[in-house]
């Protein structure tokens, strides 16, 4: 075998501790004492029941397949051992090498335990029985178990949920022929599945990866992708070089926090604010009274922690962050895959092959696209994107009644906050919404994959991924998208506000600006969703393993002949004692249960962490130390999840991190135009920069020894003459007031509001296409794969075909 030198790119990974091997690591060989796959089913003591009918049906039909299944009885419960034949195998390989995308997978040399794993799971979820035949045999059984006809409420229930209801119009009609595992699961005919946990394999894991001591030290992401597969193994490798990149940007935004933080003695928009005698009109009509601009001035310092000059310059660096981020996440990304040899592996390709292990005479599934079903889903999906942007309008009515009620109230320090009071409350509701509308989301997802009625489980996990995100993104961002370009720019000015349903008036903006409302929002949800993420996260599955051992009964202890003996060095066909399967069985059952949803969890949760972290991070500059610190927490907890909690979880191969990667790229552009929006329409950013050179003190070049600000409050503060009778927080009376506009005594826009527009329009479009163009060359600039991967590729597949050559000939 020729060697093979370490990839620049995994030898980086591993200079900078993202990773602690060089990925070229021997896959372990297949031991003799595991066992592919665990069933586990309720005893039952009347073998009459339909229930151990289907059970036996279902066992019966993978002997049939020569698969070997053993089968312990522990009082209530039942467990099936499932070991699968080595021709099973064979076939798998020999149509590895035979097909046209897969045929450079590793799995030719050898078949280790996570491709036996994966490859019995398929089988086992595509093993059918006769009793789940289609409407006309169900007819016949009932017709011949009772001498009247019965609706069995259980399959009237699939029924309507599958077929006799409106909503399944277009549709096709249940013609299966038998039903499967997972039916046999929704029925409770098996209770659990799973996979067993490798013990030797799972200690080195916890020494090495899944322990808290370890959170700064590199991942063995080879090691994970030998135990889990490859598509646990590339999220691991992507949240770690994701985490390792949040380390600038989180440095940078601390440094945007600290500029800000060092002008607030000498900053004179803060003097201003905190030093001000200006009268500023009523927030609401009744109850509320005339305040004092200097009232705000801890509000005004706040602002200008994040609304500063330097929130420019970090927004720029984290549009260009985003694309370097991407770019060499596709290098290492490469480097990884091109040593697991699945470089060409496709995943369509992959359960074709599978069908045919199955089932050597099953039928190919046709391509189909059905212009009625696309226009049904269109139409769905824009209808719940309608639905969520509603909530987010209710999520504004409450903010204002909320506003209202506390500035009527009867406690002093609520009036004076009142709208502060108001955004917190509906950033709190706007995560109780998020929660819910969360598994909304998701049954809605699902209904609208299952009338795509697609092709494969790989083209439904595309599918469902992009709705599902499209309907989450909305959900946690209609809101911020609210408070960051509408909130306080459509509220109209005094004598003429614009109200909810003619009762409620809009909510405005600080003086100091907007931008520190949309802060606040953001770090409530942010930090809600990142905690209890974290906490339920852990607690839940380790709750579950609590609960169930107190339950279980206490098994003897592994007998001395099964605890001395070494699985490496067993032959084949040796087996351990039923107590000792029966008690690692156990063990693995208490276990949490995972499903095909479990990683998909993991990147939906960090993904949408990523929008956070770029969208809105001109608003936010401390978001990446947020995710940060996340992260590195995450990362374990993970791990720890997966390892010591959770049953484990099937090994999928793959060679990326599938659509979540263009979802990744929208993302990075829409961060572009976020920015662009935040610094150009919601910051204070563009009527500052106009007030300094035309409006300032400084124009005219006599003010040298003032600052160019001084008096900047003051000019974006319209007088409101034309008021009824109104009282300050004093109890005087008041017969003018300020409010943030420029508008003229008779309500008209000044010509210095649209100097400003129009400078805001003109710094976005710059802005956007700058960002945009350096994005492009920066992709252009950083190949997509490295040199050396492109070459070992050629040369290897060149080796590959000599040698077939070289057997052909002989």
């Amino acid at each position: 075998m020729r060697g093979h030198r370490r990839q620049p790119s995994i030898e980086l990974l591993e200079f900078i501790g993202v990773v602690k091997e060089n990925g070229n690591e021997l896959p372990p060989v297949i031991t003799p004492l595991s066992y592919d796959y665990v069933l586990v089913a309720k005893s039952v003591d009347d073998q009459e029941r339909e229930v151990f009918k289907k059970q036996t049906e279902y066992i019966n039909g993978l002997k049939k397949k020569n698969f070997k299944v053993t089968k312990i009885i522990d009082d209530d419960l039942v467990f099936y051992g499932i070991q699968a034949p080595k021709e099973v195998f064979e076939k798998y390989r020999y149509l590895l090498k035979v097909s046209d995308a897969c045929n450079w997978s590793s799995d030719q040399n050898s078949v280790t335990l996570s491709t036996r794993i994966r490859i019995v799971h398929f089988i086992l979820n595509h093993t059918l029985i006769r009793s789940g035949e289609g409407l006309r045999d169900l007819m016949k059984a009932k017709v011949f178990e009772a001498k009247f006809c019965l609706h069995e409420k259980r399959k009237q229930k699939e029924l309507k949920e599958n077929w006799a209801r409106w909503t399944a119009c277009l549709q096709g009609q249940p013609i299966r022929s038998g039903e499967g595992l997972r039916d046999l699961m929704k029925a409770k005919v098996f209770e659990a599945k799973f996979c067993l946990h490798e013990k030797r394999k799972q200690k080195e894991l916890k020494e090495n990866w899944a322990r808290w001591t370890a959170c700064l030290q590199g991942q063995p992401i080879t090691a994970v992708r030998n135990y889990f597969g490859e598509k646990v193994a590339l999220y691991f490798l992507w949240l770690g070089w994701y985490t390792y990149l949040l380390i600038p940007p989180a440095l940078i935004g601390i440094l945007v926090f600290l500029y800000g933080l060092s002008y607030f003695n000498t900053s004179p928009l803060i003097n201003e604010v905190c030093h001000s005698d200006t009268v500023m009109c009523p927030l609401c009509d009744q109850g509320c009274k005339a305040w004092r601009l200097s009232d705000t001035c801890t509000y005004a310092k706040l602002s200008l922690l994040f609304d500063n000059n330097g929130t420019v310059i970090f927004a720029m660096f984290m549009a260009i962050w985003t694309t370097l981020f991407l770019e060499f996440w596709k290098r290492h990304r490469a480097s990884y895959v091109c040593e697991w040899k699945v470089s060409e592996w496709s995943e369509e390709e992959e359960e074709l092959i599978l069908e045919i292990v199955n089932n050597a005479d099953c039928e190919p599934k046709p391509f189909r696209h059905s212009y009625i079903h696309s226009t049904l889903v269109l139409i769905c999906v824009t209808l719940m994107i309608l639905v969520i942007i509603g909530l987010t309008h209710v999520l504004v009515v409450l903010r204002v009644i909320v506003a209202r009620f506390l500035a009527e109230g009867p406690w002093e320090f609520l009036n004076n906050n009142s709208n502060i009071g108001a955004m917190m409350a509906g950033a709190v509701f706007h995560f109780l919404i998020i929660t819910v509308m969360s598994r909304v989301n998701r049954i809605v997802a699902l209904k609208l994959c299952e009338i795509e009625k697609t092709r494969s489980f790989a083209a439904t996990e595309r599918s469902f991924t992009v709705k599902m995100f499209t309907f989450q993104f909305f959900t946690y961002f209609s809101s911020l998208f609210y408070v960051a370009f509408v909130l306080g720019r459509i509220n109209g000015h005094p004598g003429e506000y614009v109200r909810i349903a003619g009762l409620w008036r809009l909510e405005e903006c600080h003086p100091s600006g907007c931008l520190t409302d949309l802060f606040i929002q953001m770090t409530i949800i942010m930090t809600l969703k990142q905690v209890l993420s974290n906490v339920i996260e852990y607690a839940s599955p380790w709750l579950s393993r609590y609960m169930k051992r107190k339950r279980s009964k206490k098994l003897q202890r592994k007998c001395a002949h099964c605890y001395l003996r070494d699985e490496s060095d067993v032959s084949d066909g040796a087996e351990l004692c039923e107590n000792c399967k029966l008690r690692d069985w156990h063990k693995n059952y208490r276990l949490t249960d995972v499903n095909s949803f479990s990683l998909f969890n993991e990147f939906l949760e960090m993904v949408i962490q990523f929008s956070f972290t770029t969208i809105f991070v001109a608003a936010f500059p401390l978001a990446p130390l947020l995710a940060l610190i996340n992260n590195i927490i995450e990362i374990r907890l993970d791990a720890i999840k997966m390892v010591t909690l959770e049953r484990r979880m099937v090994p999928k191969k793959t060679n990326d991190i599938g659509v979540w990667m263009p979802i990744l790229e929208v993302i990075g552009v829409l961060a572009v135009i976020a920015n662009g929006l935040v610094i150009g329409v919601s910051s204070d950013f563009i009527p500052r920069l106009v007030y300094r050179y035309r409006y300032g003190p400084c124009v005219n070049g006599t003010a040298a020894d003032m600052d160019c600000m001084v008096g900047y409050i003051n000019n974006t503060l319209s007088v409101a003459s034309k008021v009824e009778q109104m009282f300050d927080s004093e109890g005087q009376n008041v017969t003018s007031c300020s409010y943030k506009d420029y508008r003229d005594g008779e309500y008209n826009f000044t010509p210095q509001f649209w100097l400003i527009l129009a400078i805001r329009f003109a710094f976005v479009i710059l802005f956007e296409h700058v960002l945009v163009i350096c994005k492009f060359i920066a992709a252009w600039f950083v190949p997509s794969a490295p040199m050396q991967v492109k070459n070992h590729k050629l040369f290897d597949k060149l080796y590959r075909l000599k040698e077939e050559l070289r057997t052909f000939e002989a």
